[in-house]
């Protein structure tokens, strides 16, 4: 089993191989005695797991499965809501006690597709930052180096996929949220097309923020994307929707296709090793008949345009907190609250119209290229309790291959490509134009096929 993807899993459920039951017992004890010491899981539901398990294996022997991620165990991102279950947010001003009766869509897609639901993944307070720590969960740690951060905001479920401890993993990613501890990590994660997969509540940072799946293998998460793309009437955002599997044409490659490889995005600075093997990824490609170019996308650095946007909707989210329980956020997360409250309307208008432009600019560069290939994050895993490296102020200062496509929307993957000298995780970003996540789960699957996705060891 510690071999497998999710879509093995299916495929030795269907021939008896394995049982929902038994991996689920295992993903369990493998949960029980890994997570005190990466810090992955806010929640584990065993009894309610096995339940779970238990309906599925009954499914099976039948021959009546849901889907085909049917008995395959999963997690929730703390961000998310789970009937039965608190969404606490990484956040002491939340109350645990509240009825919580209500899934969110992708929650609720993922269940009435039949998979085990094991818990909730840690987060920082709100997804506030690109690491995963919080005041009310601590630190979470990479797998691959303890003593780093795995990366935020979906760092548990980065940090969870990468250990095993189930097999889809559901994330967000309202500024990288996903890629960045996808990358730090070593695992694939997707940020979708936004309005692809339902969101609701939709996030307090608003229109920039995506919900996407993590975990071991492309084409585990383009079964994942299958399932929580579904349709569901609470998004007013939501695509309409077309009926769609996306691991149909998964294996079909990237010839024909024309692609662009920007090192920088035409102003970012990028540590010498991890250019050197980013490098050396696209130098796969083209040895396995890629037509690639070297070009930058050609906007300037939007980060004033994006800290504009984040900024505001954490002084929205704080403006719904009881004034009383506000004394309780992390000071960090109060301070950019500060910021986005002096921030006057017109600029947040001017903003919006920035980021129009740099919307614009990507669909002109898509009639020329069918992706864009850069770095994912120009550094690797900083020491864990940071918020950013050594002599940087701000998550934002030091992941400026992440924000611009939450901008504009458009999908956007992390893929793992290699190691440093210090056996830190390093990672290829691809990007498509809005509606093509199809390609760039193409592309990320050829990709793997040359470099395939590693796991830490671990003791037993």
């Amino acid at each position: 089993m510690d071999k497998l993807s999710a879509a093995g899993l299916v495929r030795a459920y269907r021939r008896r191989e394995l049982s929902p039951v038994e991996v689920t017992q295992a993903v369990l004890q493998r949960i029980e005695r890994l997570n005190p010491h990466y810090n992955a899981f806010c929640l584990v539901d065993a009894d309610g797991a096995l339940r779970s398990a238990l309906r599925s294996e009954e499914r099976w022997q039948r021959n009546e499965p849901l889907s085909f991620i049917d008995g395959v165990p999963a997690t929730i991102k703390d961000l998310v809501l789970t009937k039965g279950w608190p969404t606490l947010r990484g956040s002491r001003t939340v109350d645990a006690s509240q009825s919580w009766d209500e899934d969110a869509p992708a929650t609720q897609r993922l269940r009435e597709a039949g998979a085990v639901l094991l818990g909730k993944t840690t987060t920082p307070e709100f997804g506030w930052k690109g690491v995963c720590d919080s005041p009310l969960t601590g630190a979470t740690r990479n797998p691959w180096n303890p003593k780093m951060t795995p990366g935020g905001s979906s760092g548990g479920a980065a940090v969870a996929a990468a250990l095993r401890l189930g097999f889809l993993h559901l994330g967000t990613d309202g500024g990288g949220s996903i890629r960045i501890p996808a990358a730090f990590s070593g695992v694939f994660g997707l940020k979708p097309t936004f309005g692809l997969v339902p969101s609701y509540p939709l996030s307090p940072f608003g229109t920039i923020a995506h919900l996407g799946p993590l975990g071991i293998s492309v084409e585990d998460a383009a079964r994942m994307l299958t399932i929580i793309s579904r349709p569901d009437a609470r998004d007013w955002y939501a695509l309409p929707y077309t009926p769609h599997d996306f691991t149909v044409g998964l294996e079909d490659g990237i010839a024909g296709l024309k692609i662009a490889f920007s090192p920088t995005l035409g102003y970012a600075s990028v540590n010498d090793e991890v250019a050197t093997l980013v490098k050396s990824a696209i130098s796969r490609l083209v040895d396995a008949g890629a037509r690639v170019e070297l070009e930058d996308p050609g906007f300037e650095d939007p980060s004033e345009t994006f800290r504009d946007h984040w900024y505001t909707g954490a002084a929205n989210l704080r403006r719904n907190i009881p004034t009383e329980r506000r004394t309780l956020l992390e000071p960090g997360f109060a301070a950019i609250a500060d910021a986005g409250e002096q921030i006057p309307h017109m600029q947040y208008i001017a903003a919006t119209n920035a980021r129009a432009i740099t919307g614009h600019r990507m669909n002109q560069f898509h009639e020329k290229f069918d992706l864009l290939l850069t770095p994912m994050i120009p550094i690797t895993a900083f020491e864990v309790g940071q918020i950013a490296p050594t002599g940087t102020a701000q998550w934002m200062h030091w992941t400026p291959f992440t924000f611009p496509f939450n901008l504009t929307q458009q999908p956007a993957a992390s893929i793992p490509c290699g190691f440093t000298s210090a056996g830190l995780p390093v990672a290829l970003q691809i990007v498509a134009a809005k509606y093509r996540d199809d390609l760039v789960l193409r592309a990320a699957r050829m990709y793997e096929a040359l470099d395939p996705i590693k796991t830490p060891n671990v003791p037993n």
